[in-house]
């Protein structure tokens, strides 16, 4: 059974169309909402295949110790795909964000409207599409 890490503020939706389906979710959080295990800590051992959340979520703030890498560094170094969400008018901007953070394939930002069909792509995959 595959698990999907998700950030606070992923739409419960999406959530129960996966669980309805067979997947399992995990709450992941950042070092302010404390809503799950922190995305930073993420490890192999979590058994996450796939971290769904809105950009802003893993975007610190003027006074946090972390960057943007850093809270993506789990997802590179482990192989965890991540889809980093934006609505349609802000997905340019959003994409150059990330881009200069990190030049990983296993980060992707995508339009928040994509995100069923994206992450079926991936979970759906027996051999990941961002190896």
């Amino acid at each position: 059974m595959k698990t999907v890490g998700y950030l606070e503020g992923t739409d419960s939706e999406f959530l129960t169309k996966l669980v309805s389906m067979g997947y399992r979710t995990l709450p992941i959080g950042n070092d302010i909402d404390n809503h799950g295990k922190n995305i930073a800590f993420i490890s192999i051992a979590d058994k996450v295949d796939l971290i769904v959340g809105y950009l802003h979520k893993v975007s610190p703030l003027p006074n946090m110790t972390k960057s943007l890498k850093e809270f993506l560094t789990p997802g590179v170094v482990h192989r965890i795909p991540i889809l980093l969400l934006a609505s349609k008018e802000t997905l340019p901007y959003a994409k150059r964000i990330v881009a200069e953070a990190t030049s990983s394939t296993s980060i992707k930002v995508i339009d928040e409207k994509d995100l069923m069909d994206e992450s079926m792509k991936i979970l759906n995959c027996t051999i990941s599409i961002f190896l």
